[in-house]
């Protein structure tokens, strides 16, 4: 079972994780990541985030990363949430959570799907500063590099 979900409005993890662990039925172990915007990576803070992305496009993106997943882990629920729109400084920006019988399956598939989400998915992301300045963030190349090593190692 998958879920994935795109969405403006804020997302609460406390409340995701405890719908999720309702519906890990026979599971011993759940893995979640909550993402949360930074704002002091500049020397001028972060007033906001803002995260384009083309509907529809997204989610087949995130459904395909997760069906990888799928297929080098033995997991048996998975939620990605993602926000786009204005998120402000210490929003949650992604959730992802795995759960399966064991936790090594989990963490290592919970790793991979936000190593991927953050190489793979369509999502365009904009910093727009305290003094009204803004920049498209760019991608990083330590991202790439995390992403290469499932190529590798395979699991």
């Amino acid at each position: 079972m998958k879920r994935i979900q795109i969405q403006t409005h804020p997302l609460d993890p406390i409340q995701e994780g405890m719908t999720f662990q309702k519906e890990a039925i026979d599971c011993g172990a759940i893995v979640s990541f909550t993402g949360i915007v930074r704002g002091n990576d500049n020397l001028i803070p972060l007033e906001y985030l803002y995260i384009e992305h083309f509907p529809e496009v997204t989610e087949k993106e995130i459904a395909l990363i997760v069906h990888e997943a799928y297929t080098r882990w033995d997991f048996k629920n998975c939620t990605v949430i993602h926000r786009v729109g204005k998120i402000a400084v210490q929003e949650p920006i992604v959730w992802v959570a795995v759960a399966s019988g064991h936790r090594t399956e989990a963490f290592k598939a919970a790793e991979f799907i936000m190593d991927y989400l953050k190489t793979d998915a369509p999502f365009w992301k904009k910093e727009i500063r305290v003094d009204g300045s803004s920049q498209w963030v760019k991608a990083k190349n330590t991202d790439q590099q995390k992403k290469q090593r499932w190529l590798y190692d395979g699991k």
